[in-house]
């Protein structure tokens, strides 16, 4: 059974001549989710490329699985970001009675190989002709036969196997890692990491996160309200605050450097981890904002911060904020990661966060990158490259 959504759609130019018919997936998240956020996040980017590209003659979105249930519940919350169909570009929401995928390899398989025969009944309704996958879902890479495709791509933008909320699907993520590497599935990972871990057998490309250039042209906007409040100098941490955050670092560098406001903008997602923080006057919580208050923020601070723990989820990452604390202009204080190691010269790497202590001073010195070498750093990290490179594999 289908639901087809509906939302504003971006307009679509004439197709080339040699436009394909694609399919595309998000991770374990459906398109009105993705809506919802402002469609800010890796996998929204790709599909917002997908739905313009004249390169697209079609183009079928295929959420997971939703149980009728859950679907009649979220019908009136989704409203506003249901996809609006087109001619060339459409939806399709399987719906079942189950509410939550079962954790066991058999059952996993059953499962999207049911999705997958929904999936393939709408593409044969809509006129798709052997369309090119293009799958953030490890899920859909390893356990979909997808032989009536042409060919499959897996964008994979974290390790699944090494993300703790996900700890339970980890047996099902190895073995979807080991049947896209036997299958030759084309991969595009955002670090050498995880091309590493899964050993693709088929292409692959390492395919770092980036920019999209108009939220970041132009002068800087006014500081929120809500910074200006805040004195300088300020050194900004933008993301989910949850257990990749090094917070015992952070509690001792707020510490050591008590001038410093360490402004920490994100939702939190595990609040016994932030203990460390609470009752220190220089840390600040400040909850999740929309994009262009994002921008504002990152512009009108003095430094920013990648504050991670080194686990085998942040090594594997490309660490999206770090490309927009440069596309903001602002020198970075950094884990030593490898994702971020030669990046650019205004990221200053330490062992740990702790570390940082001894780096504040010349990440200051540093100021705000002018305006030549911050364009410069934008025009050569565009979404729109990256997704080229993606799309090439298929």
């Amino acid at each position: 059974m289908t639901d087809t959504h509906r939302s504003s759609s971006p307009a679509v130019g004439q197709p080339t001549a040699t436009a394909a018919d694609y399919l595309f997936t998000f991770s374990s998240e459906a398109y009105a989710d993705a809506s919802r956020r402002g469609m800010m996040r890796p996998p929204d980017r790709l599909l917002s490329t997908l739905l313009t590209s004249p390169e697209v003659r079609r183009l079928l979105v295929a959420n997971p699985y939703r149980s009728w249930t859950t679907a009649w519940a979220r019908a009136v919350l989704d409203h506003r970001h249901r996809f609006r169909p087109t001619p060339t570009r459409n939806v399709v929401s399987p719906l079942r009675f189950a509410r939550a995928d079962p954790v066991d390899v058999p059952g996993i398989e059953r499962v999207y190989t049911s999705w997958e025969a929904a999936v393939r009944r709408r593409a044969d309704s809509l006129g798709l002709q052997s369309p090119r996958v293009v799958t953030a879902s490890p899920l859909v890479a390893g356990f979909t036969d997808l032989g009536w495709t042409s060919s499959r791509v897996y964008y994979a933008r974290d390790d699944w196997v090494s993300a703790p909320a996900y700890r339970r699907l980890w047996p099902a993520y190895e073995e979807a890692y080991r049947r896209i590497a036997d299958s030759g599935c084309a991969v595009a990972a955002v670090s050498q990491e995880i091309i590493d871990r899964i050993e693709p057998t088929g292409p692959y490309r390492v395919v770092p996160n980036g920019i999209e250039p108009e939220e970041w042209a132009g002068e800087a906007p006014e500081a929120p309200a809500w910074l200006e409040k805040i004195p300088s100098p300020r050194a900004i941490y933008v993301g989910t605050i949850d257990s990749r955050l090094d917070t015992d670092g952070l509690a001792a560098l707020a510490q050591a450097r008590p001038e410093l406001q360490v402004v920490l903008v994100g939702p939190v997602a595990d609040g016994p981890h932030i203990s460390p923080l609470r009752g220190l006057p220089n840390i600040h919580l400040h909850g999740l904002i929309g994009r262009a208050e994002v921008v504002a923020a990152l512009r009108n601070s003095e430094l920013t911060l990648l504050a991670h723990r080194r686990t085998p989820l942040t090594e594997a990452m490309s660490p999206l904020k770090v490309y927009e604390y440069l596309a903001a202009g602002k020198p970075v204080l950094a884990t030593d990661l490898g994702p971020v190691r030669g990046l650019d010269p205004r990221v200053l790497l330490a062992e740990r966060v702790e570390d940082f202590i001894d780096l504040v001073d010349t990440a200051l010195a540093m100021g705000t990158a002018d305006e030549t070498e911050r364009l410069a750093f934008i025009d050569e990290n565009t979404w729109t490259a990256r997704h080229r490179d993606i799309l090439a594999l298929a």
